[in-house]
């Protein structure tokens, strides 16, 4: 009650914009929204993206059978450890803009209709057989921490858990090593830079279903790592979700 009339008096001298258009009345108007490129299924049931319709599972020509028709040729050459994962956007247009002033700009109010970008997200393109027991965000390093104020993932993996009435562990999974920054490396050098970057800090995963959270997947390189330090430390599974995914136009037609 007194966060929501501390709320109210803030938007009364400082009313919301919108970081796009800069249209008050919200951090995120519902205009900019619908011109968000959304993920529709058919997705891969592994990398979240897109199938391409037409396309064999095994390669673009490929005259051999598919064998897992719901995975994309890639994830069918290349598979992973983790059980799958979903976005609920492109990281384009819009949303780009909105992340980027999320982590960046110091505007974590936006953690509230991005998680719910979030929520949607998940209700449309998860399988509704899904369980999942604990969800936790990744970390960053306590000096990246320190600098930015706050954890963009940890924001958005309280309003996804509110969404699915799961609890958030934020302290179990850290980052034990400063790694530098991922835009702009190359696949190889992205690998590199989070080697052994991740640690589980107690054994109150073990066992669990995790879903694990950030706010954009580009190569997907900083998730599979984190997912496979978790694990190896016991986890049952490990399901990955984000805002929002990069494209990747060698798989879109």
């Amino acid at each position: 009650w007194f966060a929501g009339i501390g709320n109210a008096i803030v938007d009364l001298f400082f009313p919301p914009y919108c970081v796009v258009c800069h249209r008050f009345g919200a951090w995120l108007c519902a205009s900019c929204q619908q011109n968000v490129e959304l993920l529709l299924p058919p997705v891969c049931r592994q990398c979240g993206l897109p199938l391409v319709p037409g396309q064999p599972a095994s390669g673009v020509g490929s005259s051999s059978p598919e064998k897992n028709p719901d995975l994309c040729h890639r994830c069918q050459k290349s598979p992973a450890r983790m059980e799958g994962l979903r976005a609920f956007a492109f990281h384009t247009g819009p949303l780009r803009e909105a992340i980027h002033h999320f982590k960046y700009k110091d505007l974590h109010v936006l953690a509230a209709p991005l998680g719910e970008m979030m929520g949607c997200g998940w209700d449309r393109l998860v399988p509704a057989d899904l369980v999942v027991d604990v969800i936790v965000p990744v970390p960053l390093h306590p000096t990246r921490q320190r600098e930015r104020g706050y954890n963009q993932a940890a924001l958005l993996a309280r309003e996804l858990g509110h969404h699915l009435q799961r609890p958030v562990a934020e302290d179990v999974l850290i980052r034990s090593r400063a790694t530098a920054p991922q835009v702009g490396l190359n696949v190889q050098a992205r690998q590199e830079n989070v080697r052994d970057a991740f640690q589980v800090m107690n054994n109150s995963l073990t066992g669990k279903r995790v879903l694990l959270v950030d706010d954009v997947c580009t190569t997907g390189t900083t998730l599979r790592r984190a997912a496979e330090t978790l694990l190896n430390a016991g986890a049952e599974s490990v399901y990955l979700a984000a805002v929002a995914h990069a494209p990747d136009p060698g798989r879109n037609p």
